[in-house]
């Protein structure tokens, strides 16, 4: 058996009595297409946040790539390739769109002493140029000069994942990223999604059914912090207990 991207073997995470992660083992294929789902109060942001190091964990270990990372802060994580957005999403607003994203490229890169030159300054050009090329390929270029305030929700939202993008991951966490958006642009940011680098194992966190179907080649289902079940999008929709816990549907029918 190949060795999967990320990994998480036992990992537990207590607030006193709270327990919001019990005995998670959990596995992210290289170049997956996974989707995290449950009811409100499941722990999946928990989850996430255990996975990227907002979270130390109670008990249990998390690894990327092999590599033991339980210990390491969240820079260093984002550093070795986990990339994250967020529910409700964390731009500099006042900034413009293409600023933003020259940070995320910038730091990665170690150029951010030179983001703020004129840009035609050798030293900034290739930030720029690679930031510009993330806006391209996200269908946002035209916003690039307009601040992030400016942006209706759902472009703010290609403009996060451009940020995480930026960061060349390989891994990319998305919690929620439909969340907030009219359904009249919802369909725009699953798009995006489907044309990330195939070499980008992806995990979305996601309410929307519709979203996870068609997005997803596996589902794990976490329930009180505990992985219920796992499987194809099939599994997944014929499981008895996942529809009476999760989607709505009696046990029996």
């Amino acid at each position: 058996m190949s060795v999967p991207i990320l990994e998480t073997r036992a990992l537990h995470k207590n607030f006193g009595a709270l327990q919001v992660a019990c005995e998670i083992n959990f596995r992210l294929e290289k170049g997956a297409r996974h989707a995290l789902i449950g009811p409100n109060g499941a722990g999946k942001t928990s989850f996430v946040n255990l996975l990227t190091g907002v979270l130390r964990p109670s008990a249990g270990r998390v690894l990327l790539d092999g590599e033991d990372i339980t210990r390491l802060a969240q820079a260093e994580r984002a550093r070795r390739g986990i990339a994250r957005t967020f529910q409700i999403n964390e731009l500099f607003r006042g900034l413009t769109v293409l600023e933003n994203v020259c940070l995320a490229v910038g730091e990665r890169s170690g150029a951010c002493n030179n983001l703020w030159r004129p840009a035609g300054a050798a030293a900034g050009r290739p930030v720029i140029d690679e930031a510009l090329g993330l806006l391209e390929a996200l269908r946002i270029r035209e916003d690039a000069l307009k601040r992030v305030s400016e942006l209706p929700y759902g472009r703010q939202r290609l403009v996060e994942i451009a940020i995480a993008l930026g960061q060349r991951p390989r891994v990319l966490l998305l919690d929620e990223p439909a969340a907030g958006v009219p359904s009249a642009e919802s369909h725009i940011i699953l798009e995006v999604i489907e044309r990330l680098p195939k070499d980008i194992a992806v995990l979305i966190i996601e309410h929307d059914m519709d979203v996870v179907f068609r997005f997803a080649r596996r589902i794990t289902v976490l329930v009180a912090g505990a992985i219920l079940t796992e499987g194809t999008p099939q599994d997944i929709a014929a499981d008895q207990q996942v529809r009476e816990v999760y989607l709505g549907t009696p046990a029996h029918d």
